[in-house]
């Protein structure tokens, strides 16, 4: 029976000019039905833990360690899926030989990577992409985006519906900020340097005990609960 799909995407040092190695773009997947259940299931776990500010990857308090636990827990119990794109080596990206000259035009190419793939997002379901606003142009690369993807699926894409929101107004883009940033802060060495935050370490552990995968590493292409597609850039392009 067909399906329909809420997409929660949000991204990791996407920026071209950071001093990052390494770029993640991911997303937590639900079934649009059970999206209020879930909803209330995480509001009752920051109850619990008196957290109503936004929950980001950039500002963990060791004092939360708990709740963070608790919403890992609330995923790998539930019908939610991860899926992201971690982009090694990004300082070899050529824009002008690739992407028209223009850093955004890859960014976008890593959402289409993200979504189109048969296993994670079978094309007899729908999907509703929901992404965290990145800037006012948006709105004209998601068309770009939609009719990629609707070019690919031969007119019938299965990703129907494109919607920018603010991080602040939903929980289920800050979980997937919680998850690419373990990714990312992994990817990066980050744990391996003198004074790695200890907090940030106790979610990364945390995460690949419960999903069984090292978050620095890709999964095995049809793995649906919990998906990395390890995207290296050679030097020679």
């Amino acid at each position: 029976m067909e399906k329909t799909y809420n997409i929660y995407i949000d991204e990791s040092c996407h920026l071209e000019h950071d001093d990052s190695s390494v770029m993640c773009i991911g997303y937590i997947k639900l079934e649009y039905g059970q999206y209020s259940t879930i909803k209330e299931a995480i509001k009752r776990i920051r109850f619990k833990h008196k957290t109503f500010s936004e929950i980001k990857w950039s500002k963990l308090s060791i004092s939360r360690l708990s709740l963070y636990k608790e919403l890992i827990d609330l995923f790998f119990l539930s019908n939610m899926e991860f899926r992201c794109v971690l982009v090694k080596n990004k300082g070899n990206l050529d824009h002008e030989r690739y992407n028209r000259g223009n850093h955004n035009a890859f960014y976008y190419k890593m959402i289409y990577l993200l979504l189109n793939n048969k296993y994670t997002n079978p094309t007899d379901d729908n999907y509703r992409v929901i992404l965290d606003i990145k800037d006012t142009r948006g709105k004209a690369s998601l068309k770009v985006l939609g009719d990629c993807l609707k070019n690919k699926n031969d007119g019938s894409s299965p990703f129907t519906y494109y919607q920018y929101i603010r991080s602040n107004e939903n929980e289920l883009i800050q979980l997937t900020d919680l998850f690419i940033g373990a990714v990312t802060y992994k990817s990066r060495k980050e744990n391996e340097k003198t004074g790695a935050s200890k907090i940030k370490l106790e979610v990364i552990n945390y995460l690949e005990k419960k999903s069984g995968y090292s978050l620095d590493e890709g999964t095995i292409p049809w793995k649906t609960k919990f998906n990395i597609f390890d995207f290296q850039i050679s030097s020679a392009q």
